[in-house]
Parts: structure tokens; sequence; C-alpha cells
């Protein structure tokens, strides 16, 4: 079952600053945190956020091990926001919040090592990882483990639960709803009738 997604409001846009006039940006709630990681903005907001805040996430991610702060950090590493590019270092702190079960984390390191995006690519990394994250609910890997199936990766005996967890989830954005549509469509081509509709059944 997919889980619901936190009901956080994000802080106001901040007004325009004359140099020098620098306005103090509070640490990020981890429900914020994780609905920006969820939704791709993690690293804009940071931006937006003048990098005010790098000392702080490190000491969580580093010091504290919090996963969402894990994630974020490794982020700015891997890319070079607001911190000196260490791409090596980066993606062991994202494995460090996939090891703590943290969904995106998991997501994020299956597609990387899906497409080799800086990792070597390692197909059967890349099924475990994303499977692990469609499973725990997280809707882009919901979608990418299903695409993945599609391109004759995983087993025929994945095509149920994927089925299942893609058919019950709730798509709130259009775009990515027609995706799913059509991605079901694909797969339940692939299935036998019967299986398709124990999939559309089970909760």
């Amino acid at each position: 079952m997919t889980k619901d997604k936190p009901t956080t409001s994000s802080p106001p846009p901040s007004t325009p600053l004359a140099a020098g006039d620098l306005q103090a940006v509070p640490l990020y709630r981890q429900d914020d945190l994780l609905n920006w990681i969820e939704k791709g903005r993690h690293l804009k907001q940071l931006t937006r956020d003048r990098c005010q805040l790098v000392q702080d996430i490190e000491a969580r991610a580093s010091v504290m091990k919090v996963p969402a702060y894990q994630f974020l950090w490794g982020d700015m590493l891997s890319w070079g926001v607001c911190t000196k590019a260490n791409p090596e270092l980066g993606v062991q702190y994202l494995w460090d919040a996939a090891n703590q079960g943290l969904a995106p984390a998991l997501e994020q390191l299956g597609r990387y090592y899906w497409k080799g995006t800086l990792v070597q690519q390692d197909l059967a990394q890349a099924e475990t990882l994303m499977r692990e994250s469609a499973n725990l609910g997280f809707l882009r890997a919901q979608i990418q483990w299903v695409e993945m199936l599609l391109q004759g990766m995983g087993s025929p005996l994945d095509y149920e639960d994927a089925y299942r967890w893609l058919h019950q989830s709730v798509i709130g954005d259009q775009a990515m709803h027609q995706q799913a549509t059509r991605l079901l469509s694909q797969l339940a081509d692939r299935m036998p009738a019967a299986v398709v509709t124990r999939a559309k059944s089970m909760r």
C-alpha cells in the first residue's frame, strides 16, 4: 500500500534582500525536507536559501545520521551544490540513507545503477534497489520498476506485485497518472487475465 505523503507547507517565498541584509533561514523540518525530496525540489530549495545551512546539514548527516539529511548531503556532494563536489562520498551518504530504509535513496541509487550515473552500470543491483523502493510505496520507484520490467529486467514473477503497487497508488499529477495508466496497460498485456484481476483486488 502506498504511504501517504507528508502534508506540509513550504516556507513562504522570501523577499529580495539587499547585499549585507541576509536573513537567517531556520533549519528544515524533516517532514518538509522529505516532501521536497519526494518532489525532487530539495537542491533548488537549498540554493534558494543561499546555501546558509550547509554546516547544519552536514552535522545531521554525519553525526546524527538522520536519513533525510544523509540523502540531502549526499546529493549536495555528488553534484557540487553549495559544497565542493565529492561524488564518491556523496554516493556513500546515499547508501547510508538507503541502508536505513529511506525509499527515495533506494530509488535514486537504483536509477544510478540502472543508467550508470556516477557508478558503473549494474542491472542486478538496480533491480534490487528499485524493487525495494517500490515495495515501500515510493511512487517514482513504482513507475520506474514497471518500466524496468517492460524492458526485460526482473522476472515475470515480479509482474503481479509491481502491477498491484502501481495500480493502488493515488496519483494527483495528471501527466504521471497517464504514464502509470499506460505502463499498467502494457504490463497487463504480459500477464494472465486472472493474475491481473487478482492484483487489482489485493490490498
